[in-house]
């Protein structure tokens, strides 16, 4: 399926908002499917009968919903941001998924899948994790619902987020260093796939992000919806209206399709993914798969990666572990085709920028991750004066206490100057060209 009239996007993206996609085959359009080994097709079929019994039905529904209230803590506050506001001359608001149990947004998508998989009769999991935040949601998750728990991270990882890996252990979960590969996220997902398929029946693989065989990126979506769901609401009530535009980092891609999804039916709402750029926009220097990726299939999906002329997956480099990974969910790529979405670039001079700032002015200290979000935002709203603006906070900045004491609070250390009011490149020109 190619989409390629103006006349196909419009039905596309009706077809998605109506919830037909993803269809029977796992597809988002042309992206998504499941392309994995013949070894774990029932355990994707077993969890698919799982997904639509389960998130269908009212006492699994109750449980998640008591869980999220009163364990992980929803709903995160929606926060005005008065001292960046008058600063970029805007209306800026924060969704803070940093006060999520845990810390970040990979809770919401843990503990729902934890509750799903302990009825599916598992009796184990395994999970990945970059930036560690998703390892240390499912080992919260797993200790809360009784299930043992291993955790596959990247040796590179696990240097940068020495933190986490102490947390995900006080938690009870075995942390396994992957020496092999980019020894980053990348890897340790591959690992993780390997200890799956090493036992398909007993072992439940909790997936972090938007990303892999159907049903995950649904599944990871519907779980993380909740964040767009309350953000509309809060934001109409405390704003008196929808925003204009809306902000989210996007790796994987998880917290900002929870974010976007209930907002793809506003016409009124611009959306903005923002990938990590990284050093430059060379292939190796950046993890920007929207901006600078080709299709092609990782991971059990068909989805934008960043991949040589020879179709090899390349190594990436971010600042921010958790966008650190070659590729993106597939309905973030179907998003991008159809132009709802547009996707740019920041680079990790950008993010550590928007991280002092953020710090300074709000006292609030974001996640490298979600500083790529805060970074595009400033520079949207030097281009919309008096524009109402919504980031998700991802994460909180904690975790990154290893590299930016390398950074920012090293000797001396001074972040690079604002950008002059235009997208980096690969940046708003490049995602206008390839989404339009």
């Amino acid at each position: 399926m190619k989409i390629e009239t103006e006349a196909e996007r419009a039905d596309t993206l009706s077809a998605l908002l109506s919830g037909r996609f993803p269809d029977e085959r796992g597809r988002y359009g042309p992206f998504g499917g499941r392309y994995v080994p013949e070894t774990l097709i029932p355990a994707h079929e077993r969890l698919e009968r799982g997904v639509r019994r389960w998130l269908a039905d009212r006492e699994f529904c109750a449980e998640l919903e008591r869980e999220l209230h009163d364990w992980v803590g929803r709903p995160t506050a929606l926060s005005p941001a008065p001292h960046l506001s008058r600063r970029w001359a805007a209306r800026v608001w924060l969704k803070r998924e940093d006060l999520a149990h845990t810390g970040a947004h990979k809770i919401n998508n843990a503990i729902g899948q934890a509750l799903l998989a302990r009825r599916l009769g598992a009796r184990r999991i395994v999970a990945e994790t970059g930036a560690g935040q998703h390892g240390v949601a499912s080992a919260a998750a797993c200790a809360r619902v009784g299930l043992p728990c291993t955790v596959y991270m990247g040796e590179l990882d696990m240097e940068r987020q020495a933190p986490n890996v102490g947390r995900m252990k006080l938690l009870g979960a075995k942390v396994v260093p992957v020496t092999s590969g980019d020894r980053t996220l990348r890897a340790a997902i591959d690992e993780a796939l390997r200890d799956w398929v090493g036992d398909p029946n007993g072992t439940y693989y909790l997936l972090g992000s938007a990303v892999g065989g159907h049903p995950y990126p649904y599944l990871v979506r519907e779980l993380q919806s909740v964040i767009g769901r309350e953000a509309r609401a809060q934001i109409q009530e405390k704003a008196g209206g929808l925003p204009d535009a809306v902000f989210a980092c996007v790796g994987g891609g998880s917290n900002a399709i929870g974010l976007f999804h209930p907002f793809l039916g506003d016409e009124s709402v611009e959306i903005i993914g923002v990938e990590a750029g990284g050093r430059s926009a060379g292939l190796g220097d950046n993890a920007a798969s929207l901006v600078s990726g080709r299709p092609g299939v990782l991971h059990g999906s068909y989805s934008y990666l960043l991949q040589n002329e020879d179709g090899q997956i390349q190594e990436t480099h971010s600042i921010s572990a958790g966008l650190d990974y070659p590729g993106v969910g597939p309905e973030h790529s179907l998003l991008r085709a159809l132009g709802r979405v547009r996707y740019v670039s920041a680079s990790d001079a950008e993010a550590l920028e928007a991280v002092k700032e953020c710090c300074e002015c709000e006292g609030i200290l974001p996640a490298l991750e979600s500083a790529h979000a805060l970074a595009a935002a400033k520079l949207w709203a030097a281009e919309h004066p008096a524009g109402k603006i919504l980031i998700g906070l991802s994460g909180r900045g904690d975790k990154d206490m290893p590299t930016l004491a390398q950074t920012l609070l090293a000797p001396g250390a001074e972040t690079a100057p604002s950008a002059s009011g235009k997208w980096r490149a690969p940046g708003l020109s490049a995602a206008k060209a390839r989404s339009t």
